[in-house]
C-alpha cells in the first residue's frame, strides 16, 4: 500500500561537501528572494518581494470567498470579502523576513529551501485589524491560542495537512495585526495570499498565514505541524526546541559599484563611496548600525535615517497633523503606519584600491545585536549572522 511517506521524507542536514540537490533549486525556482539592489526602494515593488510558497498556489475566487470564524467563541462568524471591506481599514508598512532566511550559509546546511540573506521584502498591507473581529465573536474565558488556516494543502515530512499557524491570544489581539487584501495599493496578487491574508508585524513570515479561510480559537495550545515540528529552533532531530516567533535584528548592505556576473563580487572605483542598506527587527526598534569593510574585524557607525514618519496621506489630508494621528483614525486608509518598516542606513567609506569584504550588524533597543558566526540549528532558522558582501576597488582608469 502506498502512502505520503513514500512522497515525502524526514528533515535530515546535508552530509559534508554535499552540493545543493535538483529538489532543493526545484525550491529555489518557486521561492524567489529579493535582489539586493532592490534595497533602494522604501517600499518593495511587488514582483522583487521574497516569496515562499510551501505547496501549491490555490485557485479561489474572491467573489465567493468566506473567512469563518470558529472554535472558542460566543458567536461564530462568516464573512465575504466585501463584508471585511466595509470594516475599518488600515495600512501598515511591514518589514517581512522568512524565518530560513541565511539557511544555506550554514554548515552543515540543513537541507530545505535554500536560502542566503536575501529572503526580505517591505509592502504596504491594507486590510482590516484582526483584535476587534476576534472580540466581536467574543473569545471565551478559557481561549489559550488563534488558529490561521490557509487554503493551500500538502504534505511535508509524512503530514498531510492544510498550512496552519497559531498564535497566543495575546499576540492575536495586538492592535498591528492585520487581514489583508491589498498589498501596495493594489489586491493581493495570487502568489501573496489572494484574496486575503494575515500579517502579523514582528513575527518572522511562517506566521503571515495566506489564502486565509478560518480562524479557529482554542483552549490549548495549538499542536499542529508547523507550530509544534516545523518551525522549532532545535540542535538535534530529537530535541523538542523552542519556537521561531520574533525577527532578529538584521542589516543588509545594498551592494556597491556593479557586479561580476557569475561570483557577484562587487567592482568598485577608489574615492569615497556610499555603502548603504536597510535594517529592522521584530523585537525593538533598530538602534544603530555599524559598518565593516575588512570582514569583520573592525567596525565603525553607520548612520541611520530617523524612525518613518506617518505618510502617504492621500485624500486631502493635512500633512501638519500626520504625526498626531492614529493609522485607525483614518477609516478610508489614508495614514501608512511604518513602525514595522526597516530602517535605511549610510556610511561614506573612503575606498583605496584593494580588497575587501563588507559587512553590517544591527543593534535593536532590546539589546540584540547581530552574530558574527550563527549559532547553528537544525532547521536553519533565524540565522541572522553578518552578510559578507565582496568588492574589488578597482585602479583609476
Amino acid at each position: 500500500m502506498t502512502t505520503v511517506d513514500d512522497v515525502s521524507r524526514p528533515s535530515r542536514v546535508a552530509d559534508p561537501d554535499e552540493g545543493i540537490s535538483i529538489e532543493e533549486l526545484g525550491l529555489a525556482a518557486r521561492n524567489h528572494a529579493l535582489p539586493l539592489e532592490a534595497l533602494r526602494y522604501d517600499v518593495t515593488p511587488v514582483g522583487l518581494h521574497y516569496l515562499l510558497i510551501h505547496y501549491d498556489i490555490p485557485d479561489l475566487d474572491a467573489g465567493r470567498h468566506l473567512l469563518t470564524v470558529d472554535g472558542r467563541v460566543d458567536h461564530p462568524l462568516a464573512l465575504d470579502l466585501a463584508a471585511l471591506r466595509q470594516r475599518p481599514r488600515v495600512t501598515r508598512r511591514v518589514t517581512l523576513e522568512c524565518a530560513g532566511n541565511g539557511r544555506a550559509l550554514l554548515t552543515p546546511r540543513p537541507v530545505s529551501q535554500p536560502w542566503l540573506s536575501e529572503a526580505v521584502g517591505t509592502a504596504e498591507w491594507t486590510g482590516t485589524p484582526l483584535a476587534p473581529l476576534l472580540r466581536e465573536a467574543g473569545l471565551a474565558a478559557d481561549a489559550v491560542d488563534v488558529v490561521f488556516t490557509g487554503a493551500d494543502h500538502g504534505v511535508e515530512r509524512g503530514v498531510e495537512q492544510d498550512y496552519q499557524r497559531g498564535l497566543p491570544v495575546s499576540e492575536a489581539l495586538r492592535e498591528e495585526v492585520l487581514l489583508a487584501y491589498e498589498m501596495n495599493g493594489a489586491p493581493l496578487l495570487p502568489q501573496h495570499g489572494a484574496p486575503l491574508r494575515l500579517v502579523v508585524p514582528g513575527w518572522y513570515g511562517m506566521a503571515h498565514v495566506k489564502w486565509l479561510t478560518r480562524i479557529t480559537v482554542l483552549d490549548r495550545e495549538f499542536d499542529g505541524y508547523q507550530n509544534a515540528v516545523a518551525y522549532r529552533l532545535r540542535t538535534s532531530a530529537d530535541d523538542p526546541g523552542i519556537p521561531v516567533t520574533r525577527i532578529e535584528p538584521r542589516a543588509l548592505v545594498q551592494p556597491p559599484g556593479f557586479p561580476d556576473f557569475m561570483s557577484r563580487t562587487r567592482v568598485v572605483r577608489p574615492g569615497t563611496c556610499t555603502v548603504e542598506g536597510r535594517a529592522w527587527s521584530g523585537h525593538a526598534p533598530v538602534t544603530a548600525v555599524e559598518v565593516t569593510t575588512d570582514g569583520g574585524l573592525s567596525w565603525v557607525p553607520a548612520t541611520l535615517d530617523p524612525i518613518g514618519a506617518v505618510e502617504h496621506l492621500g485624500n486631502g489630508s493635512d500633512p501638519a497633523s500626520a504625526g498626531q494621528r492614529s493609522p485607525e483614525s483614518a477609516p478610508n486608509g489614508p495614514v501608512v503606519d511604518e513602525r514595522w518598516a526597516w530602517r535605511r542606513w549610510r556610511y561614506e567609506w573612503p575606498a583605496t584600491p584593494g580588497r575587501y569584504t563588507l559587512g553590517a550588524r544591527a543593534t535593536d533597543a532590546s539589546g540584540r545585536t547581530q552574530p558574527i558566526e550563527q549559532p547553528w540549528n537544525r532547521g536553519g532558522f533565524a540565522n541572522n549572522l553578518v552578510q559578507r558582501v565582496e568588492v574589488v576597488v578597482t585602479e583609476d582608469h
